[in-house]
Parts: structure tokens; C-alpha cells; sequence
């Protein structure tokens, strides 16, 4: 395994609650109101310091969707998902975006300088 180098954000950030690495800024936040089996969930335009797991095509409660897992590079604990497809028209805005659930994330506000 290679050096492990790891993206720093700055503002308000979301960070791994285990590891503390950086995950998300807030103002990359799409919608508060998503929900996992564990409960809240945010929608995230990006995310860094993750690694993907296998494609599977997953029923939600918004119709069929092909996803990934998503992992944090510091500890590997997974944090949520992505959306790689949506099977339903309405639901083709979620492509491309990032599922973090909230029982696996703290925010902080990074102080600069």
C-alpha cells in the first residue's frame, strides 16, 4: 500500500466521526432531507477522501437506483453512497451525487490561519 494523501478543507467542514477526516463542505450540500436505514442523511454535490466499493443495483424508497458504497480513505468505515444511476426519470438529478449518512459525520467550523 502507497502514502495515503488526503484532501484538507477549509470552512465549514464534515469530517469521518471515527477519524476525523475531511468528508464535505457544507456549501457542497444539495438536500438535508434524505433518510438511510440508520436514519438522517444529507445529499452532497462532492465529497473527498473516499474510495468506492462495487456497483449494485439497490430499491429505494424512490424506485431502482445503481449505487456504490462509499468509504473513508483514513479508517474505511463506509459513510454512506453514490448514486452511479437513477432507473426513474424524476430521480436522474440524484447521478453523480453523494449520500452521507448523518449518524457517521460531525461538522466543524475549521479555524483559519
Amino acid at each position: 500500500m502507497g502514502r495515503l494523501f488526503v484532501v484538507t478543507l477549509e470552512g465549514s467542514i464534515y469530517s469521518c466521526k471515527h477519524c476525523k477526516t475531511h468528508l464535505g463542505l457544507s456549501d457542497d450540500i444539495i438536500s438535508k432531507a434524505f433518510h438511510s436505514r440508520h436514519g438522517k442523511a444529507y445529499l452532497f454535490d462532492k465529497v473527498v477522501n473516499v474510495t468506492v466499493g462495487e456497483k449494485e443495483e439497490r430499491m429505494m424508497i424512490t424506485g431502482m437506483h445503481t449505487v456504490v458504497d462509499i468509504f473513508c480513505v483514513g479508517c474505511g468505515s463506509i459513510v454512506g453512497w453514490k448514486y452511479e444511476s437513477a432507473h426513474e426519470k424524476g430521480q436522474k438529478y440524484k447521478e453523480g451525487k453523494f449520500i452521507l449518512e448523518r449518524y457517521k459525520f460531525r461538522k466543524r467550523l475549521q479555524q483559519s490561519g
